[in-house]
């Protein structure tokens, strides 16, 4: 058996917690290695509703170790937060099934005042980020000033990196016109709900290098979507962190061989929320009625989601990019019902063809998507659990996919409940 990686081959949004929830009863361990409290996971399970945003999709299974890893940036706040919410869903959760990297960095009030102030003072050159100071978190991570987990423990240092974090930050809010925030307050702040996030700190990597020597299996969960990855992706209309598969052995702690197996997920269309480059999007009545079908809003804002055709060039792109061994797909049964589809095959730069994304801002919003169209199919596909279950023309969309991005789909989704899923190649197995 290998250990897997789930990570997003759009611009996330894609259905990774169910299919992370899915996979999680064969895993003995789910670490989160990046992002924050921006991501969105929506599990459905026997008719109960969970909405995650830190913890690992695996805490809703018993006999599970949730792990959210040095990777990813914590308001500690808004996890105790989840955490109440997850428990009076009946939910367990306590230091024997959750731990967190005692080097997580936090992500505090001043992080999201920064963030806000900076995207209304953008006007229309925005990014679109959900003000929550998961940007700011990571920018200070790099800049060496960032407040982790484990200085909780320690309240001298603590007041004093929050003196040092506040020149900087507070500087930057008078330049925006903004209220500044005092120290002395963070401090008591912090020093107030230390007593309830410190039990979780723990060893990360060293706890990893145990369950590896027993032989458990691991399931590496990321978050958004290879599109947004702050190096691959949109640029600037990016996440601050690393988004690929890549950075599951770096955001966690282990080497990078116990990764295994990657998983890619992406739906049978494409969605976005923010501002950003979409050449496939459509902004006609046919992507309005997938955003309707789909509940395309987004978990964490609500914000409505924008819809278009599925991009080929961008899921392939993240395929090689991100290392990804087969996708999961999901939604297909959004397109239940539809006369005609459309597949972006390639696009056109400036009059040429071209069959990558590029780099350049100015390229990535000039590039026009060149489409393949194929038949829909009127016959449900909601709730299948079998590849005979398909209508044929739906079959035949999912291999005509599978051709174009160059990668095998080995799970299929079919509605957000849990066990409507199709397994065609167990991603777990050697």
């Amino acid at each position: 058996m290998k250990n897997v990686a789930v990570v997003g081959a759009q611009w996330g949004d894609e259905g990774k917690g169910k299919i992370v929830d899915w996979l999680s009863k064969r895993a003995d361990v789910v670490v989160r290695f990046q992002g924050g409290h921006n991501a969105g996971h929506t599990l459905v399970i026997d008719g109960a509703t969970y909405k995650l945003s830190l913890l690992p999709s695996g805490v809703v299974r018993s006999g599970k170790l949730s792990v959210i890893g040095n990777g990813v940036v914590i308001d500690p706040w808004a996890l105790l937060k989840e955490i109440d919410a997850i428990r009076e869903k009946g939910v367990k959760i306590s230091p024997d099934n959750l731990i967190i990297a005692e080097n997580c960095p936090l992500i505090l009030p001043v992080h999201g005042a920064v963030d806000r102030a900076r995207e209304a003072a953008s006007g229309d050159g925005k990014i679109g980020t959900t003000g929550r100071g998961i940007g700011p978190a990571y920018e200070d991570k790099v800049a060496r000033r960032a407040i982790r987990i484990c200085d909780l423990a320690d309240p001298d240092l603590l007041r004093f990196k929050i003196e040092q974090s506040l020149i900087h930050h507070n500087a930057l809010l008078r330049g925006f016109g903004a209220s500044e925030l005092d120290p002395a307050q963070l401090h008591r702040d912090l020093l107030a709900i230390a007593p309830q996030i410190l039990p979780y700190a723990a060893v990360v990597w060293q706890r990893l290098e145990e369950a590896r020597k027993e032989g458990k299996l691991m399931l590496f969960e990321g978050a958004q979507g290879a599109m947004l990855d702050v190096d691959h992706g949109t640029y600037p209309y990016v996440t601050s962190s690393n988004t690929i598969a890549g950075q599951a052995s770096t955001g966690s702690g282990c080497g990078i061989k116990l990764v295994g197996r990657v998983l890619g997920i992406c739906k049978a269309y494409t969605t976005r929320v923010g501002s950003g480059p979409f050449p496939s999007e459509d902004t006609t009545e046919i992507g309005a009625g997938l955003g309707e079908r789909g509940r395309e809003f987004g978990t964490v804002t609500g914000r409505k989601r924008r819809c278009g055709w599925f991009d080929a060039v961008l899921v392939r792109q993240a395929v090689k990019v991100g290392g990804i061994d087969g996708i999961a797909l999901t939604k297909l049964d959004v397109l239940d019902g539809m006369k005609e589809l459309k597949i972006c095959r390639t696009y056109k730069l400036n009059g040429k063809e071209i069959n990558y994304f590029p780099a350049s801002q100015t390229a990535q919003a000039a590039v026009e998507p060149i489409y393949d169209t194929c038949s829909g199919w009127q016959d449900s596909t909601r709730g299948a659990r079998s590849w005979a279950d398909l209508p044929s023309k739906a079959i035949k969309y999912v291999r005509r996919l599978e051709e174009m991005i160059e990668a095998p789909v080995t799970l299929l989704s079919t509605s957000p409940e849990r066990e409507d899923t199709i397994l065609m190649r167990d991603p777990f197995a050697d």
